[in-house]
């Protein structure tokens, strides 16, 4: 597979940087929502449980984001390093189209595949 060429490289870092600047707001807009949810007799038992059933999304979803955020900072890191397009498992390149797709991944389609079949 070829190399990523520094056009690409730029345009993979300008969306790494939009997809930070969008799941750090995420995670800042989920924030409420995961507070606990506060036992008061004005709120009936199945508003209860709905506001529940809410926080606990909200709390998935953030952690979701906050996963990807870490993958963001990996990938930024790989960028300095020079690394940024290598998959961490088989050193072949991730390559582009892929990226394009999830900036942030860390493993070839080969490798991600891999590891989702023995989960």
């Amino acid at each position: 597979m070829d190399e990523l060429t520094p056009l690409q490289i730029k345009e993979l870092k300008d969306a790494l940087r939009a997809l930070r600047r969008e799941l750090a707001a995420i995670e800042d807009g989920l924030e409420e929502g995961t507070r606990p949810v506060e036992p008061d007799s004005a709120i009936g038992r199945i508003s209860r449980m709905d506001a529940m059933q809410v926080q606990q999304l909200a709390q998935a979803s953030r952690r979701s984001a906050r996963r990807r955020l870490q993958q963001v900072a990996g990938a930024m890191q790989r960028l300095e390093e020079g690394t940024y397009g290598e998959c961490a498992d088989c050193a072949d390149d991730i390559g582009y189209p892929r990226l394009r797709a999830r900036p942030e991944a860390p493993f070839c389609l080969d490798c991600q595949t891999r590891r989702e079949v023995k989960s």
